[in-house]
């Protein structure tokens, strides 16, 4: 089955939405707002990963985790897909298990309503 999600990739769409509201925890800082050029029937969300937690294969991890959990969370809970997100990786989450992560950010999704 494809995936729904669909990255960001305008330079203004990143700008509008760190400007807009965000939700912070110990594993990620999630960055959410409205975007006017957006397909209602996907989710739209990009992940970044700064050069401080490491080299590219331990970023890559944490993107491809992110990925995984997204996709779960797209199908398990009702995200909000009037809103865009942008979700900033911390290097706490390279060290710690997939559940927890995933426990975790299936609570803060359902925060965001």
């Amino acid at each position: 089955m494809k995936s729904k999600l669909i990255a960001l990739s305008k330079n203004e769409e990143f700008r509008t939405l760190l400007k807009s509201k965000k939700s912070s925890n110990k594993y990620v800082t999630i960055f959410f707002g409205r975007i006017g050029s957006k397909n209602k029937n996907n989710l739209n969300i990009s992940f970044v990963t700064k050069k401080k937690i490491g080299n590219a294969v331990k970023r890559n991890r944490i993107k491809r985790r992110l990925k995984n959990i997204m996709n779960d969370a797209y199908k398990k809970i009702s995200i909000n897909l009037d809103y865009s997100y942008l979700v900033i990786a911390k290097s706490t989450m390279l060290n710690n298990e997939f559940k927890k992560i995933k426990e975790i950010l299936f609570q803060e999704f359902k925060k965001i309503k």
